[in-house]
């Protein structure tokens, strides 16, 4: 289906038959790789934009990217093949640029970073999980259109209103587009927590975080039910992304519920007031 001809009855009777690669200079660039960049870079630019909101300086964060962006991506691809596991050599399993990316195996590399980065410089982890939540969701938002000009991520067969036409030698098939479902899912997210972040004071460190973990596993819990080409645990059946997918949402939604009513999340425990605090304690002893 790589080379399919891509048409959406809703918008009218047309289609396109975008190209995967494009060459420049006398190299070959691949869209796909194109568009995560793409992503990546207004999601880095908005982390720069209100890190010092949350008490993390933009030199912090780009020790935290330095790290977790390629990890992520190996993590991302790791988890992909691990699951997929049809490759015929080690080569195969690299080949990233046509496709093969799993978001969950690139937010556990990314977490798991942000860990022990932070740990050694000594600054808060859930302070820098907060503002890389909107990175993702841009990211996300952005990438899976990667997936459109590589024809993959889509859906069952259906007749729904938005369903996606795929035209090979003549036949067409009429499919759930999933990628733009996830992809508009996770833009309605950014603009959410955008708005709540400019609206409502935090509570406590990571609640952002686990307010994209509840967001990002209700909607891919339904969305990958959709999917023709989910990952699959072993022979039981059971969709990988799915099952995470609802793990992720229950586990936020009970612990953010369990932290809200703890009592326990006041002002004076955001690190960005505590790193505000220590600053002034600073500058008085340097006086």
């Amino acid at each position: 289906m790589s080379s399919a001809s891509i048409s959406f009855p809703m918008l009218g009777d047309w289609s396109i038959c975008p190209p995967n690669s494009f060459t420049l200079f006398g190299h070959t660039f691949y869209w796909y790789g194109v568009i995560i960049a793409c992503g990546f870079l207004l999601a880095v630019a908005y982390g720069y934009h209100r890190c010092r909101e949350f008490g993390i300086s933009q030199d912090d964060l780009t020790d935290n990217l330095l790290f977790a962006v390629p990890l992520g991506i190996i993590g991302a691809r790791v988890y992909y093949v691990i699951f997929f596991g049809n490759y015929d050599s080690f080569w195969d399993m690299c080949k990233i640029w046509e496709g093969g990316l799993a978001i969950y195996g690139g937010v556990i590399a990314t977490v798991l970073t942000v860990l022990i980065v932070c740990r050694v410089k000594r600054i808060s982890p859930l302070a820098v999980l907060d503002v890389t939540s909107f990175g993702l969701l841009i990211g996300q938002s952005v990438g899976r259109w990667g997936n459109f000009m590589n024809r993959e991520a889509y859906g069952y067969e259906t007749d729904v209103f938005c369903r996606m036409g795929l035209t090979l030698n003549g036949e067409t098939v009429y499919v759930h587009p999933t990628f733009l479902y996830e992809s508009l899912w996770n833009a309605l997210g950014f603009v959410l927590l955008h708005i709540v972040s400019k609206k409502i004071q935090r509570r406590f460190d990571g609640e952002f975080f686990l307010l994209y973990l509840a967001w990002y596993g209700l909607g891919r819990a339904w969305i990958e039910g959709l999917r023709s080409d989910s990952l699959y645990l072993g022979g039981t059946g059971l969709r990988v992304s799915q099952l995470l997918a609802c793990l992720t949402c229950i586990g936020a939604v009970v612990l953010l519920t369990a932290l809200l009513l703890s009592g326990k999340c006041t002002p004076d425990r955001l690190w960005v007031n505590r790193a505000a605090v220590r600053t002034a304690d600073s500058e008085e002893a340097s006086e």
